[in-house]
């Protein structure tokens, strides 16, 4: 199963186990809304609800920190998935969430696929959606050695390497002040900005690799090196992580992202543009 899965592959797919990885509740700006009765109200036939607002580390005082192995494991045997089981993972809004799904569940080692343009395309093509919730019998999941990789603070200050930043360019210059107030404005000194919106198409779908390889390149990224992907709170950072996995580049991400680096007074903070 490749990466990235398109509508149709997903309609005549057999055995897959389809998770809704729609989230909203960190995400500064966004409206109010309640993800799991949106599932419930709508959803691809037979997909079963991921709760990515609670698949998180509820003891940081972080938003949406990485939660443990041991939880990953957890919900996903409760979801019904067996360790070989293939999933696939859609989210229903602007932020692509099923990338930072992708990442949380490659922490324990799984095999996962995002199916290309979401609700939006499936929806739009007129595919099989269903309402209700879905009940599971539980599965016999065990993780597995990590196929993602996180950066912490103490490694985020010692790094020396490539930082790709998602926010939008007025965040990363500091033109506009961070939505949470004790979070100071601008980037990590020598990180470069690539808004993760370059990475798609009007309708949602990603943009062919070339152009992706393009998008790097022109915001100064080499795919020959490794990197590490930030962002505000660690969601669309995951964007950028997996535009890179498209590519073969197996991207670290810093999961305190700006939130943690921009609150600490012993960090140094730049301005303006790359």
């Amino acid at each position: 199963m490749d990466g990235l899965v398109t509508t149709e592959w997903l309609a005549g797919a057999d055995h897959v186990l389809v998770l809704d990885a729609t989230y909203s509740s960190t995400i500064p700006g966004s409206p109010p809304r309640d993800p799991r009765v949106e599932f419930e109200t709508e959803h691809i036939a037979g997909a079963r609800f991921l709760d990515l607002d609670t698949l998180v580390d509820e003891d940081s005082p972080l938003p949406s920190t990485m939660p443990t192995v041991a939880k990953i494991a957890e919900r996903l045997r409760a979801l019904g998935a067996n360790t070989e089981t293939p999933i696939v993972l859609y989210d229903n809004g602007p932020h692509h969430t099923s990338c930072r799904a992708w990442w949380v569940l490659r922490l324990a080692g799984v095999d996962v696929a995002l199916l290309d343009g979401g609700m939006t395309k499936w929806k739009a093509e007129g595919r099989l959606c269903t309402a209700g919730p879905h009940e599971a019998e539980p599965g016999d999941f065990e993780a597995r050695a990590p196929k993602a990789r996180a950066r912490t603070l103490a490694e985020m200050k010692a790094e020396t390497g490539q930082i790709a930043d998602a926010r939008s360019a007025a965040r990363f210059t500091g033109d506009e002040a961070d939505p949470r107030a004790e979070v100071a404005a601008g980037h990590i000194p020598g990180s470069k900005n690539i808004p993760y919106p370059k990475f798609f198409n009007a309708d949602g779908t990603w943009k062919a690799p070339e152009h992706i390889r393009a998008v790097f390149e022109e915001h100064g990224i080499d795919l020959a090196q490794p990197l590490v992907t930030t962002c505000g709170s660690g969601i669309t950072a995951a964007i950028l992580a997996f535009g890179a996995h498209l590519l073969d580049n197996e991207a670290a991400l810093y999961d305190g992202s700006w939130t943690e680096w921009g609150s600490r007074p012993e960090t140094a903070k730049a301005l303006g543009p790359a």
